[in-house]
């Protein structure tokens, strides 16, 4: 082959090499696709629904039960939220008594209100439900009623392995599965304390408060016990999620 063919060939497959064009990344152009999250994202990111920031409505105590039902769920909403809940061992105490999934709740960053005591063990599910329960209708209670936050929410306890209303023989309370909240009152901005047993009875503004919250955590809660029902809840509000409707 004489030089100058020789070059010209080298032309042609220069040019012929250009006009190729390189594939396509994976998924390049294909504008159907949804984009999932990657495998290691944050499990808020992937399974959280944004419950806790959701107003409670009538279906708001089915959605809660089930996301409680699932840890890994129950979780994740609380993570989304912001709220801290730190795992802590399972353990039993007795064959009626002990921690399953269990953790303290601490603080919520989108909330000023704070649990006193600070950090009170429960399950998952419960403090799901006191989470929203705290933000969707405490707060807005407070604000409406009062015209200030929340700073203090008290309460008598979540775990405790004792029978219901610590009656001999009765069947185990849900205390000792860290399954209930005992809510005592709050602790306004000012510094005024609006207490179930001082303030449940009557037609101010702070039994308005009591009743309404609880009434609307009927809405959150299975079971909402009050001063209404019987003796041993005259000073609290018994709030368990999870099983059958009862409020009272």
């Amino acid at each position: 082959m004489t030089r100058p063919r020789m070059i010209a060939g080298l032309l042609l497959l220069v040019l012929a090499s250009c006009g190729r064009a390189n594939p396509p990344p994976p998924g390049w152009g294909d504008r159907g696709a949804v984009s999932q999250p990657p495998v290691n994202a944050p499990v808020s990111v992937r399974l959280a629904s944004g419950l806790i920031d959701q107003r409670p409505d009538r279906g708001m105590r089915e959605r809660v039960d089930a996301a409680g039902a699932d840890l890994a769920v129950c979780r994740a909403e609380l993570e989304a939220a912001r709220v801290t809940f730190t795992p802590v061992p399972d353990r039993v105490d007795s064959e009626t008594c002990g921690l399953a999934g269990a953790g303290t709740l601490d603080v919520d960053r989108g909330t000023v209100a704070r649990l006193s005591p600070a950090g009170p063990v429960m399950t998952c599910q419960t403090a799901l439900a006191l989470s929203v329960w705290r933000r969707q209708v405490v707060e807005p209670a407070a604000r409406e009623i009062f015209g200030q936050d929340v700073v203090d929410i008290v309460h008598y306890g979540t775990f405790a392995c004792r029978t219901v209303s610590n009656r001999p023989g009765a069947r185990p309370s849900a205390h000792s599965r860290a399954a209930a909240v005992d809510f005592a009152g709050v602790i306004l901005r000012d510094g005024t304390r609006v207490m179930v047993k001082s303030h449940w009875y009557g037609d101010g503004p702070e039994a308005r408060f009591l009743k309404r919250i609880r009434d609307e955590g009927c809405w959150i809660f299975s079971t909402v016990l009050s001063p209404d029902y019987d003796a041993p809840h005259q000073d609290h509000l018994h709030l368990e999620p999870g099983g059958r409707a009862f409020c009272r």
